[in-house]
């Protein structure tokens, strides 16, 4: 069964298979669209969207998807690019303008006249360079530093940026006429954890290049590893991806990549916040993940008491709440070793989940003397879902 049934368009698939773009869904086949539609009309375009999104291909496609195909493509990245010498770059200098001003040197502008310029980070551009950008796309006008005599550009403006421009404009960091000269045309290009599930298959394709390039064994990815995949909230996106695959396809070459080896590439302190976040409104399915990785955290800590104290540890019993006040759960507590068997991430049915949760909800409460609102805190969930779990399982 495909990831993905929505019909793609013919041009849409040409555009992909130039570009080597990964992907089906909804929000990506829209963007593409949108960059194929305007490519033949010689407007701005704006290209919105978080770093390692994947933005830089959107100007490509523009480019030689347009009547400019033929002519030069400039790529500049505005935040690279320090704000004493910016005005040099993109308009050019006249020889002793300033200091090291040795030669007369061209600007992008009019090296890229004809054809296309991508101004990737263009929130980075100073108030003053943000003016001479505006003349340019308003009448074709620009002067050289050090010089006073006008000349011409005829170039198609790309730009791109991660920062909220409306926001910007309001905070007087980005000029608001040049913000809506620029967005004639706005792409919105989707986060990765918008995508669904084409982080798995850019994830396989990741694991394929590098296995082909340095000629290791090829990894495959577990049902839970895929299932991370789509629930991670990938703050750096497909660059992030491309990162922990790498990783795990070095580092467990002919292996099967499960979730716990996935985990282990990720910020520790990011992962379990970012996968809390994959929904924007509460869900059953992500608080039943978020409690199945509580699960795996619980076991793991007691697996290591066992291994340290040799079997079991005593603990005082239970304190009761008295006078409002909610007792301190007791984590160490009386267990038989039967109880918990070693987590296989690779085999991981819907029965064992839930019997797991039964078994983690039912110690919880008995650490913390049957206070639920000590268990939800120690299980890592809200009261309401501790309640509707404790009913679900008849546990009252």
């Amino acid at each position: 069964m495909p990831l993905y049934s929505t019909e793609i368009s013919p041009e849409v698939t040409r555009v992909k298979q130039r570009f080597s773009i990964i992907g089906n869904s909804p929000a990506l086949t829209e963007a593409i669209e949108r960059a194929v539609k305007v490519a033949p009309i010689d407007l701005s375009v704006l290209v919105v969207g978080e770093s390692g999104a994947g933005k830089e291909f959107f100007p490509k496609i523009i480019h030689n998807f347009g009547a400019r195909k033929h002519a030069k493509y400039i790529a500049v990245n505005c935040g690279a690019i320090p704000e004493g010498t910016i005005d040099s770059e993109l308009f050019g200098h006249e020889k002793g303008s300033f200091t090291g001003a040795v030669a007369t040197r061209k600007g992008y502008f009019e090296e890229a006249d004809g054809g296309t310029i991508f101004l990737d980070e263009v929130a980075e551009l100073p108030l003053t360079t943000q003016a001479r950008l505006l003349r340019v796309l308003e009448t074709g006008e620009f002067l050289k530093v050090g010089s006073s005599q006008v000349q011409r550009s005829n170039v198609r403006v790309v730009a791109a940026t991660n920062v909220d421009l409306v926001k910007a404009v309001a905070d007087g960091r980005f000029r608001e006429d040049l913000y809506y000269r620029l967005s004639t045309v706005q792409i919105n290009v989707p986060n990765l954890h918008d995508r669904g599930q084409d982080a798995i298959l850019l994830a396989r394709k990741f694991a394929a290049d590098f296995a082909e390039k340095y000629m290791t064994p090829p990894v495959a990815f577990s049902d839970d590893a895929r299932r991370l995949m789509t629930l991670y909230r990938w703050p750096g996106n497909v660059r992030q991806l491309k990162n922990v695959v790498e990783q795990a396809a070095l580092f467990n070459a002919g292996q099967e990549v499960t979730a716990e080896i996935l985990s282990s590439f990720l910020p520790r302190q990011r992962t379990d916040t970012a996968v809390a976040t994959r929904a924007t409104t509460p869900s059953y399915e992500a608080e039943r993940e978020m409690l199945w990785h509580t699960i795996l955290s619980l076991r793991a800590e007691i697996q290591d008491l066992e291994r340290r104290v040799g079997g079991s540890v005593a603990s005082p019993a239970p304190e009761t709440a008295d006078n409002g006040v909610i007792p301190p759960c007791n984590s160490l507590i009386p267990y038989d070793k039967g109880d918990f068997t070693p987590y296989s991430p690779v085999s991981q049915d819907p029965t064992s989940l839930e019997e797991s949760e039964r078994q983690a909800i039912t110690q919880a409460l008995e650490r913390c003397g049957g206070v639920r609102k000590r268990a939800a805190k120690e299980l890592n969930i809200s009261e309401r879902t501790l309640y509707r779990k404790i009913k679900e399982y008849g546990l009252d």
